[in-house]
Order: structure tokens, then sequence, then C-alpha cells
């Protein structure tokens, strides 16, 4: 199995393992870091809903617990009819830790559905070297 093959299975498991009792809607992501490990996340939603995670947010915590900082390419699934695209809260998430080149890769269950750079997802975005002296 290659490493996309690989991403998605991941992606699909961690999204079947999404806690999910008020939407229904499952996600799961995984980055795959610029060491080449792979980690992966899924939502988790709560009755209180502004404080439950996205599966972005989850894999970019696991990636920084495994000792990596840097994403090189991201795929995010989603379990509903269209492709499930990063919220905007991720968006700006995964560009703390990825570059402009990053790959994106938008997908449904059965694999992907739209392939882009994180520039193309998040235009003109604000990163942590604008925050340079």
């Amino acid at each position: 199995m290659n490493t996309l093959d690989t991403m998605l299975q991941m992606a699909r498991d961690a999204m079947d393992r999404a806690y999910v009792p008020y939407s229904k809607f499952r996600v799961g992501a995984v980055i795959k870091a610029q060491s080449g490990r792979l980690y992966a996340g899924c939502n988790v939603e709560n009755a209180s809903y502004p404080v439950g995670s996205c599966a972005e947010q989850g894999a970019i915590s696991a990636m920084i617990l495994g000792g990596d900082s840097v994403i090189s390419e991201m795929v995010v699934m989603g379990n509903g009819e269209n492709p499930t695209s990063p919220c905007g809260a991720c968006r700006q998430r995964i560009r703390e830790f990825a570059a402009p080149d990053a790959v994106v890769r938008i997908c449904d269950r059965n694999g992907v559905r739209t392939t882009m750079t994180l520039d193309e997802l998040l235009p003109v975005s604000f990163g942590p070297e604008n925050l340079q002296r």
C-alpha cells in the first residue's frame, strides 16, 4: 500500500471512530509530517457545542505529541455526500504548521475529490512570520 492509500485508510478509520452523538457528521484527518510519520485525528463533539474539537485539530495535536511540527501533506475526509473541507479555524491551525505549498486532499469516504495547496485553500493568509519583529 502506498502512502496516500495508507493515509486514506487511516482517515477512514479515524472518521469511523469519531464521537458525534449530536450532528452524526463524522470527520477524519491524517497528517504526513515532514519526517514522513503519519498522525490521525477525528472530530469529538460535546453537549456544549463550542467545546468540541475538529479532526484536523486532533491530528495536529497528535503530530506535536509525536515530536513533529511540520505538515507536508494532509487528508481530510468526511462522511457527507460532498467532500469535507477544513473549517476556517482549522485552515488557520494547518497554516501554523504547514508551508503554503503543503498539499491538502479533500475527500469523501470513497477517496480524494480535490487536491490543492494550503495557499489555494487559505490565500493571503496570516502566519507566524507575520509576528516576527
